[in-house]
């Protein structure tokens, strides 16, 4: 561990209960300082970025959403203290995207293992991220349409067996396959589907925490080959027979969609969105200032729409954050779609800002525009922004409606 990050990781530790300063400022510096200077290399070669945690990990930064009382920050909407999370996510993002999102999936894991746990559980699996670097996913995707010319096929089946059940099948768009070593698997115990299939499974769905150490589970590489968000590394893993204890069950049939879980993520993705934008915009701001374009009105009004839309973002965060930290959670799960829906426009909207008044030089190596596009358009296919435009629509008509998925 450097000197630099020692003193972080001390600043950190000492950091009063409610006083985030120096844990946000310790992030933004990494961001700054180490994370944007590698993400061109991890996204041409679409590898994990595992020296970005690394040096969460030895910053004390890994244990975001571990309570206090496990030895972590208690950041996050189980724990009531919401926006610093998503501010940390921000910079994250503004320095490399794929970064941010795989960072979401550990700090959301660990907001379901810290509602959902028992609490032995929660000493085991907590102690191995605060002490040990231990880095979680959480994985529900199991696509039953296959794309053009794709010969695997998705979905997981339970057998139960003594003490447990062997997991067949597989999963696709596996954020973090080779940089996590725990993933929450979202199974449907009855036929395969996964979270996403129909709310028929919503009162049966299985948590199950999956040690990815174990020989059984395979990662086939060759599936991820996308336009954006390459060093997420979401590649397709197959199980093999593999064992999942009984003690490895996460809460109980069903208790994910029972609280709604996936409502307090949904503006999460959103902090990305922004952060995203946020390197785009920054880069912009630098380029006009050293062309001497300032004084050109057509870029001013673009850099003053840019400027307006990063900061409705910022306020649309700290709005559902409060909702959150508040426990008004109905207001929250919706404003949270709102939230997504506008961040998403938005933040696409200012990119492409960005590319109107710098040109397509700033589509070009090694400027970061380039990949912060590829990125964010990606990135927002994960959910489907007309269902979640309707989404609003529906809860506004009082007409019955799901916060928690927005998919094809």
């Amino acid at each position: 561990m450097t000197d630099d990050l020692s003193r972080a990781a001390a600043s950190v530790r000492d950091a009063a209960v409610g006083d985030d300063r120096a844990v946000l400022a310790a992030a933004a510096k990494l961001a700054v300082d180490r994370f944007a200077a590698r993400a061109e290399e991890y996204d041409r070669k679409a590898v994990f970025p595992a020296e970005d945690f690394d040096d969460l990990f030895a910053g004390g930064l890994l244990g975001v959403t571990v309570p206090r009382e496990y030895g972590g920050l208690g950041y996050g909407p189980r724990q009531r203290h919401t926006l610093p999370l998503w501010e940390m996510t921000t910079a994250l993002a503004k320095a490399d995207l794929s970064l941010a999102r795989c960072w979401e999936g550990h700090a959301n894991a660990l907001v379901l293992i810290d509602a959902l746990a028992t609490p032995e559980q929660k000493r085991r699996w907590f102690a191995g991220v605060v002490e040990h670097g231990e880095k979680w996913a959480a994985w529900s995707g199991e696509p039953q349409t296959p794309k053009p010319g794709e010969r695997l096929s998705f979905g997981t089946r339970l057998v139960p067996v003594h003490d447990g059940w062997v997991l067949q099948g597989g999963k696709a768009f596996a954020t973090s396959a080779t940089g996590a070593q725990w993933a929450i698997l979202l199974v449907d115990p009855d036929t395969p589907g996964g979270a996403r299939r129909t709310q028929e499974a919503h009162g049966r769905l299985l948590l199950l925490a999956c040690d990815l150490s174990d020989p059984t589970v395979t990662v086939d590489a060759s599936w991820w080959d996308p336009v954006g968000m390459r060093a997420t590394v979401s590649h397709a893993v197959r199980f093999n027979d593999t064992f999942v204890p009984r003690e490895h069950i996460i809460g109980g049939p069903g208790s994910y969609f029972e609280g709604l879980w996936q409502t307090a993520f949904v503006p999460h993705y959103a902090a990305s969105f922004l952060g995203g934008a946020l390197g785009a915009y920054e880069y912009g701001l630098a380029y006009l200032k050293r062309q001497g374009k300032s004084k050109d009105p057509y870029v001013q009004q673009r850099v003053g729409s840019m400027a307006v839309n990063v900061e409705t973002a910022r306020l649309w965060l700290r709005h559902v954050a409060g909702l959150w930290d508040e426990g008004r959670l109905e207001e929250a799960r919706i404003a949270g779609d709102r939230a997504w829906h506008l961040i998403a426009r938005t933040t696409q909207e200012t990119v492409h800002h960005v590319i109107q008044v710098c040109g397509a030089r700033s589509l070009v190596r090694p400027s970061p525009v380039e990949r912060i596009l590829r990125d964010l358009t990606l990135y927002q296919l994960h959910d489907v922004g007309d269902h979640v435009l309707a989404t609003i629509g529906r809860a506004e008509l009082g007409e019955p409606y799901d916060p928690s998925f927005h998919t094809l």
